[in-house]
This record gives structure tokens, C-alpha cells and sequence, in this order.
């Protein structure tokens, strides 16, 4: 007898603020083999959870230190889809998001050094998601804020020059976090920047920077999606979030 395997019921909560310039929905369904149902937060709308498997959180032009009404119901969303052991994975906003609602706020900070344009990123452990250790693939990033001073519970996949925590899992769970963008390709990254720049957004100089620097993307994207998708969901379970009880977050 053949094992039924369950079906992927995918939700992607867009994070963007302005969309004339930035599709996190639409980067995202490029390299999706399955279709995902759009909620966008900015107009406060947000999955019924127990009609999904999987769960993106995608970026934001938002600071997630600077925090809109939304962003609190979807942190409470988080820690309800981390308890019911979907499968959730976050990108750059998303990611620190994602830590910000199970460890608490103070784990997240300004960025000392902010990363705009293509780098290489180090794989300190290896995994399904990212690949081997010692892996070293260029990927796409914006962000001024990121993800620092992780708790034990959370094991971290991949550092760069500038950021340590690039990727994490929280152990034992199909959680995880991306600080750059792998779904943003290079023409499209370009054009971001180029838009950002335009609309007089924060860092002219680094965005700029950013823009002059040579693009190098190794497709990093494909086996994230490949690796996120194959990972099922765990059984209903209750959870104990925020991990750091001091947080206060709860």
C-alpha cells in the first residue's frame, strides 16, 4: 500500500508597505511548485491557520523596531502556527519577525553595519534548507535591523561578514529564518534599489552602494523552497512562547 503523503496548503503573508515597488508575493510564487493564498498584513488580514501546512513571512520596507498596529497580531499568528507545528519560514522582515515573537524583542536590534546588495553568506552547519558546511552561495540582501544574541533553542545555519545570524532553525521544529532574499533575482534586485533610491528611502549612500557593487546570485532560492516545502507539518501541540520568559513579549 502506497503512503499517502499530505498536501501542501501553503499561506504567504505580505509584508510590503509599498507595492508599486516591492512584490514580495510574486518574487516569492516565481520558484513556488505549489499555489500559496496572499494575505496582506498592512490591511490587517492573516490566515486561518488550521486550513494551512505552511507559512511564509516575507520582507518589509517597515523596521520591525518601529512597529505598526498589524505587526502584533501577526507576531500573536507566529507563535500560534509555531504551537500547531506548521512549517514556517521568514525573510529578512520575516525572519526577524519570526525571532522577535518566540524569543522576545530584545533579540532583535540595528543593524551595526547594514547589508544592501549581493554577498556571499557561510554555511556554519549544513542542512536540507541551505546546503553543506562550508558552503559559501551569494545571495541578495537589504536590511538595517537583524537578528543578534540568539537563546539556545534556536541553532544558527549561516553567518556573513556583517551579519552572524544570516539563517536560523529553532531546533526541532520546521521553523527557520533568512535574513537576505533569495527570491529576489538579480534584475528585479537591481530595480529594487533603483526604486528605493527614487523614493528617498533611508541609506541613499548604501543603497547606492549597493548598486554599484557586481550582482552574483547562485540560486540559493530553489533549494530553500525544495527543502521548506518537503517539510511536514508536526502534530498539534501546545506552545511555551516567547522562549525567553523574561521577554515579557507574551
Amino acid at each position: 500500500m502506497t503512503e499517502r503523503v499530505p498536501r501542501i496548503r501553503l499561506a504567504i503573508i505580505d509584508n510590503s508597505i509599498q507595492p508599486q515597488i516591492y512584490r514580495p508575493v510574486e518574487h516569492w510564487g516565481r520558484y513556488l511548485p505549489v499555489p500559496g493564498e496572499a494575505f496582506i498584513a498592512r490591511e490587517g488580514r492573516f490566515p486561518d491557520l488550521r486550513r494551512f501546512t505552511h507559512l511564509v513571512l516575507t520582507g518589509s520596507e517597515a523596521s520591525i523596531l518601529e512597529p505598526d498596529a498589524w505587526v502584533e497580531e501577526e507576531a500573536g499568528l507566529v507563535r500560534e502556527a509555531a504551537g500547531r507545528g506548521l512549517a514556517v519560514l521568514g525573510s529578512c522582515w520575516g525572519h526577524q519577525l519570526l525571532v522577535q515573537a518566540l524569543a522576545g524583542p530584545g533579540h532583535v536590534g540595528r543593524a551595526s553595519c547594514p547589508e544592501i546588495g549581493w554577498m556571499p553568506i557561510r554555511l556554519l552547519r549544513t542542512s536540507a534548507l541551505l546546503g553543506k558546511k562550508g558552503e559559501e552561495p551569494w545571495t541578495f540582501s537589504v536590511h538595517f535591523d537583524e537578528v543578534r544574541d540568539l537563546p539556545a533553542e534556536f541553532d544558527i545555519l549561516a553567518s556573513s561578514e556583517r551579519c552572524a545570524v544570516q539563517a536560523m532553525r529553532l531546533r526541532g521544529r520546521p521553523i527557520w529564518g533568512l535574513q537576505c532574499h533569495p527570491e529576489v533575482d538579480i534584475r528585479t534586485g537591481q530595480k529594487f534599489l533603483r526604486d528605493l533610491v527614487e523614493i528617498g528611502f533611508k541609506g541613499r549612500d548604501l543603497l547606492l552602494e549597493g548598486l554599484a557593487g557586481e550582482p552574483h546570485d547562485s540560486g540559493l532560492v530553489r533549494r530553500i523552497v525544495r527543502a521548506f516545502l518537503a517539510a511536514p507539518r508536526l502534530p498539534l501541540e501546545k506552545g511555551n512562547f516567547p522562549l525567553d520568559k523574561e521577554s515579557g513579549n507574551r
